[in-house]
């Protein structure tokens, strides 16, 4: 599936093809401490599939537990996560933030990663009371 985005200042702006089956949420530490929240939400995509169209993230390179170097790629004016990828070559793989899409209500992420550093309360959100919209 064809899906476009952006930061939230619009300087960045971005096309992406990739399988809605294959979007993840990760609960690892990085994610919540890169996100501000308590997981991210992400779309795999290969290198091919994802192309900038207006602007050039920032990016910062972060060694994941497992030792591997990760990309972090953000809009240096509003801030907002657009993708990780590998430093390494060879093919790689765009974990495209699903917030940046404006298809994101067609996702529905089919899988959790890192499931150990997981929020406990996480399994309670139906039980917190709900508002619509702020007053």
């Amino acid at each position: 599936m064809k899906f476009d985005g952006g930061c939230h200042c619009g300087k960045i702006t971005f096309e992406a093809e990739a399988d809605p089956e294959d979007a993840r949420i990760c609960h690892c530490t990085d994610c919540q401490l890169l996100s501000g929240s308590a997981f991210r939400t992400v779309i795999p995509t290969v290198e091919d599939g994802f192309k900038l169209l207006t602007g050039e993230p920032k990016v910062y390179v972060k060694i994941a537990e497992s030792g591997r170097r990760r990309v972090q790629a953000f809009c240096e004016d509003c801030g907002t996560h657009i993708y990780a990828t590998s430093v390494e070559d060879g093919p790689k793989t765009y974990g495209v933030r699903v917030g940046t899409l404006r298809q994101r209500e067609q996702i529905v992420p089919r899988l959790q990663l890192w499931c150990r550093s997981a929020r406990p309360w996480l399994d309670e959100l139906e039980a917190i009371p709900k508002i619509e919209k702020q007053a």
